[in-house]
């Protein structure tokens, strides 16, 4: 067992954005700095990151801060991802259909990210990506799976997200749900499904574009920080 000495020695604000931030990893995997940046602020903090470190040692976990994109996730260490037993708390199995979004979505991320620049795209993009692909759901399919995202940090939207002009701001989280492994095998596992159809446009093309943005500058590879 760790020792947490450490915390006795903690400010009142110090200890407030601690328990803040733990919490907000176990709840929700993701800390992004352009929607919690003082929880990203003190989290980044080399010591503070190895606090934290130290008391989720004791449950088995860690967290990882890509500074480059600002995001800190939780990750399950690595000499207990095969312990029998040692459910991973962090690991949302995602619907099918909400599998296809998140792809259409982190696709649009890749697309348009800057590292200066916030990346917003209308609810009309990710319907026209969608029908590039070939992928349909329905409005109701929309808005749960939105939510759901919201949730874990990956992306924000406004109030008007049932119109196709309503903002929907994509976070750098997105990079690290998962690899292009993962979505390959996930993607190869539904390409048949009566959501996502084959022929022109549907599950070879947006293989291609998964291929093509592989290589791209800033794509994490082997993370697997699982919403």
């Amino acid at each position: 067992m760790g020792d947490f000495s450490f915390m006795k020695k903690m400010t009142e604000e110090d200890a407030y954005l601690f328990k803040r931030c733990i919490r907000k990893l176990l709840d929700a995997t993701f800390i992004v700095a352009d929607k919690d940046e003082r929880l990203y602020d003190f989290i980044s903090s080399e010591s503070n990151q190895y606090d934290v470190n130290t008391y989720l040692a004791a449950i088995g976990y860690k967290v990882v801060v890509e500074e480059r994109m600002r995001v800190a996730m939780l990750q399950q260490n690595d000499e207990d991802i095969e312990t029998v037993g040692l459910k991973r708390i962090n690991l949302l199995r995602f619907e099918p259909k909400q599998v296809r979004l998140l792809l259409v979505l982190w696709l649009l991320f890749l697309e348009r990210m800057g590292y200066a620049d916030p990346v917003h795209v209308t609810v009309g993009d990710i319907i026209d990506k969608c029908k590039i692909y070939k992928i349909t759901l329905s409005p109701a399919d929309f808005k749960r799976t939105y939510r759901i995202f919201k949730k874990f940090s990956l992306i924000d939207y406004s109030d008007d997200i049932a119109d196709e002009d309503g903002k929907v701001r994509l976070y750098p989280s997105l990079q690290f749900c998962m690899d292009i492994g993962q979505l390959k095998q996930v993607m190869a596992e539904y390409a048949t499904d009566g959501d996502m159809e084959e022929g022109p446009g549907g599950a070879a093309e947006l293989e291609a574009d998964m291929d093509g943005l592989a290589d791209m500058d800033g794509l994490a590879e082997g993370e697997d920080a699982d919403e």
